[in-house]
């Protein structure tokens, strides 16, 4: 899952997006639907999008008079980005509003000349010399939006867009983005085993929480992990890796981007809504061992067993098996250099969300989950670029500093 693009400048941009979807769930039909019934629109739909609106202009993100604003999302929710672009008005900033969909994604690869998969994204490049802030809605509504396009293409096409993120994050353009991999569709309710309705609550309750509880622990433990020198991760399914941060700099995604954030820049300016991270790229070449997930899907299909082992901080073997497998690793084998990187450590900080163990799958925030993966990790501080990236939820597992327990089978210890 690319963290990077955020804001989704164009169609091809929006490609660039798409190509990188986290794994999802199976589903009874493969069919790839262009718009979202009034129904499950409703469901989907924030209680109060003139008052999350409000909350992400002026609170999240800080707009201010002046500030050009790229707002990013799909028709489901309009009515959230039309109160987005006139609260950007309401402070004297300058919205652009972009709206995507799975349809235009899918059409690409299908009518398109692979011919300029490699095009240089003249248009995208110059629209990113522009913003100051970027707020993207998820807009995906299919588990596979790009059903049936060759990886080498969905490659090409990410490679090609790899510039715009880079410039995004060298002007220190504030980014929000809200879905994080939890975005109520009805797929991913699957996943968790709850109704859509349900994920929908979950979901809106904690992008609307009050982060300022969350803002002090991410404190907590971005100061913990600073002071540390290695991790070791392990859990009862086999899972043993250990891992330097000596000397790297933590980051902490806590609902608002404060004036230290962009006096800080980079990727402390990115926020993934619902909140509640704390994330490092570690000390390159340091992992060691290997993470076993017994469940995890990639495109709608089921992989099991899956296991990831790493030697001096690279990917030197990745078995698995269930239906899944061999396109997931298809799509590894597809990107370029930089995909066999051990790239990231992330740490779940917020108490109010609650889906595992109720899920045998993770998510990023909920406190106490361990996410780590290969690829890009300039979100996270690090210099692999590569449009292309994985994420290894692994939840219930323990975790050392130096030594000392600081997770212990899933649960922060005080």
């Amino acid at each position: 899952m690319n963290r990077v693009l955020l804001a989704v400048l164009s169609v091809a941009a929006a490609l660039a997006l798409l190509s990188c979807q986290p794994a999802a769930p199976p589903t009874n039909t493969a069919e790839n639907k262009p718009t979202t019934s009034p129904e499950a629109a409703k469901k989907t739909a924030p209680a109060d999008s003139e008052a999350l609106s409000n909350r992400l202009v002026t609170q999240v993100a800080g707009v201010k008079e002046g500030d050009i604003v790229f707002i990013t999302g799909g028709v489901r929710d309009l009515e959230l980005l039309e109160d987005l672009v006139t609260d950007t008005r309401k402070v004297g900033a300058f919205p652009l509003l972009t709206v995507n969909s799975d349809r235009i994604g899918k059409k690409y690869f299908e009518e398109v000349p692979e011919k300029y998969d490699n095009q240089s994204p003249d248009l995208d490049l110059k629209l990113a010399t522009l913003p100051t802030v970027s707020i993207g809605i998820d807009s995906s509504e299919a588990e596979d939006p790009l059903a049936g396009a060759s990886e080498a293409r969905r490659a090409a096409v990410g490679k090609s867009f790899e510039p715009v993120a880079d410039l995004y994050l060298k002007r220190n353009v504030k980014q929000v983005g809200v879905g994080n991999g939890l975005y109520p569709t009805a797929w991913r309710a699957k996943q968790f085993g709850m109704s859509q309705d349900e994920l929908a609550r979950t979901f809106w309750d904690a992008v609307n929480s009050d982060y300022s509880s969350v803002q002090g622990t991410g404190e907590k433990v971005k100061g913990t992990l600073s002071a540390g020198k290695e991790l070791h991760i392990t859990d009862a399914n086999g899972t043993d890796l250990k891992v330097r941060i000596e000397g790297r700099p933590f980051f902490v995604s806590d609902g608002i981007i404060s004036p230290e954030d962009v006096q800080k820049g980079g990727p402390a300016v990115l926020v993934y809504l619902p909140a509640g991270e704390v994330y490092c790229a570690p000390v390159a070449g340091t992992a060691e061992g290997k993470v076993v997930l017994a469940q995890d899907f990639f495109r709608g299909k089921e992989i099991t067993n899956l296991t990831v082992s790493f030697v001096g901080g690279k990917v030197t073997s990745i078995t698995g098996s269930g239906p899944g497998f061999q396109d997931m690793k298809a799509e590894y084998d597809a990107a370029g250099p930089g995909k066999e990187l051990f790239s990231f450590v992330d740490f779940g900080i917020n108490p109010g969300l609650h889906l595992w163990p109720t899920s045998k799958l993770g998510n990023w925030i909920q406190a106490g989950m361990v996410t780590v993966g290969t690829g890009n990790n300039t979100w996270a501080g690090g210099d692999v670029k590569i449009s292309y990236g994985t994420t290894n939820h692994l939840p219930g597992c323990t975790v050392t500093l130096d030594g000392k327990t600081i997770i212990d089978k899933g649960v922060w210890k005080s």
